[in-house]
């Protein structure tokens, strides 16, 4: 079994937790000029990023708190996770957040 450090509650079992989609996505200041494709973009489309991936997590059977993760999405290995409001590191910086 996986274990997630929630930088919370320290690791895990990879149960506890729900992913919720690519971190650090702003909502945009004025959704109400969007057009429907904007609005629609802004929903939906996503990065599907073949190495260093920027995620949202949730500590759902535990401490109930969202986090971010870096994930290799090649190995699946989660490299750090970090509490919101943070930013990914220096080192990771080359990878779109």
């Amino acid at each position: 079994m996986l274990l997630i450090n929630c930088p919370y509650c320290g690791p895990r079992p990879e149960a506890e937790f729900v992913n919720g989609g690519q971190a650090h996505i702003a909502r945009p200041a004025n959704p109400m000029s969007l057009t429907d494709d904007e609005w629609a973009a802004y929903l939906y489309m996503r990065d599907n990023t073949k190495g260093l991936h920027h995620e949202r997590w949730r500590h759902a059977n535990g401490c109930g708190r969202f986090f971010n993760a870096s994930r290799d999405t090649t190995t699946d290995i989660i490299k750090r996770t970090y509490r919101m409001g943070e930013r990914p590191e220096a080192e990771h910086q080359g990878a779109k957040p």
